[in-house]
């Protein structure tokens, strides 16, 4: 066979070239290995002891995170806090501590000589203390305090333990059924008084706070919203406008504070509505404003006086109102008269429609209430009547509320 050279002169023979590629592979081999166990010792070095490792260059722009600020104390919004108004109320609520003697019942047979020989005076009975709880609220640095009638009704011993663990005795100074409101007052002075807010600055949908002493477990504040304002109609006392809320209210917490965001009284806890006697989210407050005016008469004379005009009244029938062309919730009937009351002295009539006092129109018989409670007793009003499809006034002399019996 010819030799490959001689036939193509022009090529040369390479010399044979496995050993080299057999050296590059065992060099990249050895660099692959290499690299990685470098990378591995820089990142256990890294995690477990990055002080090793050389300083940051001078100029390179450390990693910025962003941090969202503290909510501020009393803050609005979600996830405030109300620290600061509960700071402001908390030291004016107080708890209030009653009882009062029970007699015994006597044994059906105290009146046997036989019994009586052997058991003597036991069979008529020993007499028993009970206790309840309710709070308070401090309204002034002299020592008065206002809370709910029904905690201290019927009540001959009264003590109040303010927020820093003192405990006074307190007495009545004046109560009010028919707002279930009372007054009492410690013989202390420099007491931390609460802030009275402003009713007409309350609205639903706002913030609030009501501090008391649930079931005795201690001074507690629960948050909620007003729910409703001006409920009445709920048979709870006789002049009703409460504020509605869904703060926990329970069993002590009565007459304790229902407060603002920022910690002013707008109202005094005085019930719930509920099956279980636990609180449901259905809570009802006296207003400030109705708290402040009866406090500030017991105060001043020890009881309260409302004017009265002797008529009871029910809401216009619809069917009525019509056929008087009176707009809806103008007026109410009259439905009786009290003997030689003011309105009867002065000749107003059964079933005439009343549709004002003293030009303050009258849409229904709570209002009427409220007007006619406000009136002055012994000064002059007028009530605008309607009778005989005919308009006209009637000029009275208002009288005092009479004194409702204790229910």
């Amino acid at each position: 066979m010819q030799d490959p050279a001689a036939l193509y002169p022009h090529c040369v023979r390479a010399p044979h070239s496995r050993p080299a590629v057999m050296t590059l592979r065992t060099l990249w081999l050895v660099f692959a290995q290499a690299a990685t166990i470098a990378l591995a010792v820089l990142f256990v070095v890294a995690t477990l002891r990055p002080e090793w490792l050389p300083a940051r260059p001078a100029g390179t722009a450390p990693v910025v995170v962003s941090e969202a600020p503290p909510p501020a104390a009393g803050a609005a919004g979600a996830g405030a806090s109300y620290s600061l108004a509960v700071r402001r109320a908390v030291p004016a609520v107080v708890n209030v501590f009653t009882s009062r003697e029970v007699k015994a019942e006597r044994h059906p047979f105290a009146n046997d000589p036989l019994f009586r020989r052997f058991f003597g005076d036991a069979l008529e009975g020993v007499p028993q203390r009970t206790w309840s709880l309710g709070s308070g609220v401090i309204v002034s640095p002299q020592g008065y305090v206002l809370t709910n009638n029904h905690v201290v009704d019927g009540m001959d011993e009264i003590e109040v333990a303010i927020s820093d663990g003192k405990t006074f005795e307190a007495k009545i100074v004046g109560t009010d059924p028919e707002t279930d409101l009372a007054v009492l007052k410690m013989d202390a002075s420099d007491l931390p008084a609460i802030a009275l807010g402003n009713i007409e600055q309350v609205h639903v949908g706002d913030v609030v706070l009501a501090i008391g002493n649930p079931f005795g477990v201690g001074q507690t504040v629960t948050m909620g919203i007003v729910s409703a304002l001006g409920r009445s109609g709920l048979g709870l006392t006789t002049y009703e406008n409460l504020i509605q809320t869904d703060a926990a209210i329970n069993r002590g917490s009565s007459g304790g504070a229902l407060v603002d965001a920022s910690g002013n009284l707008i109202g005094i806890n005085t019930a719930i509505l509920s099956p279980t006697g636990g609180s449901l989210g259905i809570g009802f407050a006296i207003p400030v404003s109705t708290a402040r005016s009866v406090m500030e008469q017991i105060i001043a004379t020890g009881s309260v006086t409302r004017g009265f005009i002797g008529i009871e009244a029910n809401e216009l029938a619809r069917d009525l109102a019509e056929s008087m062309k009176l707009p809806g919730g103008a007026g109410v009937q009259i439905t009786g008269l009290v003997p030689d009351g003011p309105a009867a002295r002065a000749g107003a009539k059964v079933g005439d429609v009343l549709l004002a006092i003293d030009g303050r129109p009258v849409s229904d018989a709570r209002l009427m209430l409220d007007i006619a409670a406000a009136l002055k007793p012994g000064t002059k009003a007028t009530l605008r009547v309607r009778r005989d499809g005919r308009e006209r006034d009637v000029e009275i002399v208002a009288g005092t509320r009479p004194k409702q019996p204790r229910q």
